[in-house]
């Protein structure tokens, strides 16, 4: 039986930015973490949540991360950045609000829920629920930079270009869909395999439908007013090879906008083989280029 439109709305579930706030956990000296907020509601899936780790102590709005996880678009989880840094403590997050942002850690729609461009779409939600509570929460989401690794990173740079971001820290992360096959090691790759990971991201094969790999690919969205990007990348990632972290800084430098291209010599994908020191320069240099990025203190481009 159809439901009428009174009670479809008697039984809808509330508006995310209308709901109550969990009690803050209290995960490391000075940091306030909001655990599984709600922001978004799919027919026919979980609901979307974020955790919002939070400084103790403000006297401004705060500025914002948008953190969002790896995993092939298949797996991964919002509580962490990635395996390399899961024995930190405190973890990168709380290190981040210890800095002084906001930071969000983001669900998104996997590819056995939908494909592309709902992760797109979900990871927009999350920043319009944030515009939504900017007021409540102390947030100034005027200063919002896009953060993420791997299939994250693509995300991050997805939404940079799509949305009016201060800037974005892409870490290994893909970046042409149509010219991955090509630059993975001999074999390793089957363009025609409608079971990679991005193949079910864009529900096709690569070799079947460019057209929806190319729609999927940050580097079809740069434009000369992207914000600036930071992009790391190790030199030994046999998974998503060094030349995607090249591509992308290529067309943004080409479109005249701002980006700091690092290789980061001896390092697999999600850092696997670097030393801790090495790993602790990759988040303190995205730390400092976040701050720099939210305060405006980057130079213009030089033409």
């Amino acid at each position: 039986m159809p439901l009428t439109p009174d009670l479809a709305a008697f039984l809808a579930p509330p508006a995310p930015e209308q709901m109550p706030l969990p009690p803050a956990a209290r995960p490391a000296p000075g940091v306030r973490l909001l655990r599984g907020v709600p922001y978004a509601y799919r027919a026919g899936v979980r609901p979307l949540e974020l955790d919002l780790w939070l400084p103790d102590e403000t006297y401004h709005p705060l500025p914002v991360v948008l953190y969002l996880h790896g995993g092939g678009w298949r797996a991964g989880l919002r509580t962490e950045m990635g395996p390399r840094f899961r024995h930190w403590d405190p973890d990168p997050f709380a290190r981040l609000a210890q800095a002084g942002f906001a930071v969000a850690s983001v669900d998104y729609r996997l590819s056995g829920e939908a494909v592309h461009p709902a992760q797109l779409d979900d990871v927009t939600a999350a920043l319009g629920w944030l515009n939504a509570r900017a007021d409540e929460l102390g947030l100034d989401t005027r200063r919002t930079v896009s953060w993420g690794e791997s299939a994250g990173a693509h995300l991050a740079a997805l939404l940079a270009l799509t949305a009016p971001l201060s800037g974005c820290v892409a870490w290994y992360g893909p970046t042409d869909l149509t010219t991955l096959p090509g630059q993975c090691p001999a074999g390793a790759y089957d363009a025609a395999d409608p079971t990679t990971r991005e193949a079910l991201l864009i529900g096709a094969a690569i070799a079947d439908a460019p057209d929806l790999a190319r729609a999927a690919s940050p580097v079809a969205h740069v434009h000369a007013d992207a914000p600036p990007f930071l992009v790391l990348h190790g030199t030994e990632d046999v998974l998503i090879p060094l030349a995607q972290g090249e591509q992308l800084a290529a067309a943004l430098r080409r479109a005249g906008a701002r980006v700091d291209f690092r290789p980061v010599p001896g390092a697999g994908h999600g850092w696997e083989g670097l030393a801790d020191d090495e790993a602790e320069r990759c988040f303190t240099a995205s730390v400092d280029f976040a701050l720099a990025c939210t305060a405006g203190l980057l130079p213009p481009v030089h033409q």
